[in-house]
C-alpha cells in the first residue's frame, strides 16, 4: 500500500532518483569509512566533501526548478536564500567553538572580539542549540521570500521585472552582509568551525554523515516537490505558468498559488546553504553575489527545467567542469561558462534532459513507422503450392 501511494504521487523517472540517491547515501559513506584506502572502490575524504557540495548545489536547483520550471518565476535571487541559510548553520558552528577561538573567549566569536564586541548581539541568542538554528535556517529564508513574494505578487510583478527585482534583493543583501557592524563577521565572514552536534567537523566520520544527510534531504526535495507537481495545485502551477491571466479569470487566486511554491521553494534553498557550509567550512558574503544566483540558472537550464531530475543532473555537470576548468584553465572558466548557456538556449531549449526525451520520441515514431509500412503478412489459406509432379 505505502508503495502504491508512493508511485501515485512521484513519476517513474523521480523514483528512480530518489532510489538512487537513497542507495549513495549509504553505499558512499560505506565506501570511504570500511573500505581500505588500497581497495579500488575506496572513495577519499575529500572526495565525499566535494560531491556532497554538489549535491547542495543540486537541492538549490531542485529549488529554483520548482518555481521557474513550474510557475515560471525566474529568480535570480536564490543564492540569498541559500545564503540565509548558510550563515543561519554557521552561527550555531560559531557558537560551539566557545573557548577554543583564538581569543579563548567563551561566548563571543572571534571576530567580535578583534572588532571590540562587549556583548553578544541579541541575534545571536539561541543558536548556541542546534534545534533553533535548525528553526531559523528555514523560517528566515521562508520568512523574507514569504514578505518579499506577498507584495511582489500582490502587485502583479511578474517577467523580467520580477527577475531584477529578485537579483537586487540578494545585491542588497550581499551590501548589508558586508559591513563589519552587522555582526556577522564582515567580508570574511563565519569559518574556523571545530563541531557540529559534538563531534569534530573535520573527521572522515563527520563528513560521511554531512554527505549522508545531504543526499537525503536532497532524495526528499525530489520527493516534496513531485508531490507538489502531481497534485491539484501542481496543474495550477503549471497553469499559471502558461497562460497566467487565464487562470486569474477563471477565478483562482494566482497570487496565493505563487506565493505558497515561492516560499516552499526558498525553505529549500534554505537548507541547501546550511548543509554547504559545514562540508566546505566558511560562509562568507560571496555567496550573495548575483552571479551565483544567475550560475544557479544555468545548472537549470543546462538539465532540463520543469523535469525535477534534469536540475540534478546540470548542477552536478557544471560544477563538476567548474571545478575542472578552474584549476586547469582558469583564465576562461567564465568564457566556457558563458559559451554553455548560450548554446543551450540556442540549440538545447529543454536541457539535457529535454534532449534525450526528444531523442526517445523520435526513436518512437521510428519505429512505429515502420511497422506500419511493413506489408500484411499473408494468410495461410491463401496460399497456393504447386501440386507435386509424378515421378517418371
Amino acid at each position: 500500500m505505502i508503495t502504491q501511494w508512493f508511485f501515485t504521487h512521484v513519476d517513474r523517472r523521480g523514483g528512480i532518483a530518489i532510489a538512487l540517491l537513497v542507495a549513495i547515501a549509504f553505499l558512499v559513506p560505506l565506501s570511504n569509512l570500511l573500505l581500505p584506502e588500497t581497495s579500488p572502490l575506496h572513495i577519499p575524504t575529500y572526495l565525499v566533501s566535494l560531491i556532497g557540495k554538489y549535491l547542495t548545489y543540486a537541492l538549490l536547483a531542485v529549488a529554483l526548478d520548482l518555481v521557474w520550471g513550474f510557475c515560471g518565476i525566474l529568480s535570480l535571487g536564490h543564492g540569498a536564500f541559500f545564503a540565509l541559510g548558510g550563515y543561519a548553520m554557521g552561527m550555531y558552528l560559531m557558537r560551539q567553538i566557545g573557548p577554543r577561538g583564538v581569543y579563548a573567549d567563551p561566548v563571543l566569536p572571534d571576530f567580535m572580539v578583534f572588532l571590540n564586541w562587549k556583548e553578544l548581539p541579541w541575534f545571536w541568542h539561541g543558536f548556541d542549540n542546534f534545534w533553533f538554528a535548525a528553526l531559523m535556517v528555514v523560517l528566515v529564508p521562508g520568512a523574507l521570500a514569504f514578505g518579499f513574494g506577498w507584495l511582489a505578487f500582490r502587485s502583479r510583478v511578474t517577467g523580467v521585472y520580477l527577475s531584477i527585482i529578485t537579483q537586487a534583493l540578494t545585491y542588497a543583501l550581499l551590501l548589508a552582509f558586508f559591513r563589519n557592524d552587522m555582526g556577522f563577521g564582515g567580508n570574511n565572514g563565519l569559518t574556523d568551525f571545530k563541531d557540529i552536534l559534538g563531534f569534530n567537523i573535520q573527521a572522515g566520520t563527520t563528513r560521511s554523515m554531512l554527505f549522508a544527510a545531504t543526499a537525503l534531504f536532497l532524495a526528499l526535495a525530489v520527493f516534496v516537490s513531485s508531490f507538489i507537481i502531481r497534485s491539484k495545485l501542481g496543474k495550477v502551477l503549471v497553469g499559471v505558468r502558461d497562460a497566467e491571466s487565464r487562470m486569474r479569470f477563471l477565478g483562482y487566486r494566482v497570487d496565493r498559488y505563487k506565493l505558497f511554491v515561492w516560499t516552499i521553494s526558498a525553505m529549500m534553498a534554505g537548507i541547501a546553504g546550511a548543509l554547504y557550509v559545514p562540508q566546505v567550512g566558511i560562509i562568507n558574503p560571496s555567496e550573495f553575489e548575483p552571479a551565483n544566483s544567475i550560475e544557479a540558472v544555468i545548472w537549470v537550464a543546462v538539465g532540463g527545467r520543469g523535469t525535477i531530475i534534469g536540475p540534478i543532473i546540470g548542477a552536478v555537470l557544471v560544477n563538476f567542469g567548474k571545478t575542472y576548468f578552474t584549476a586547469a584553465f582558469p583564465e576562461i572558466w567564465l568564457f566556457a561558462l558563458g559559451a554553455l548557456f548560450i548554446i543551450v538556449t540556442l540549440f538545447l531549449p529543454k536541457g539535457i534532459l529535454g534532449l534525450y526525451g526528444s531523442w526517445r520520441t523520435k526513436l518512437a515514431d521510428r519505429a512505429a513507422r515502420k511497422k506500419d509500412s511493413a506489408p500484411p503478412p499473408v494468410a495461410a489459406e491463401n496460399v497456393h503450392l504447386p501440386e507435386p509432379q509424378a515421378a517418371e
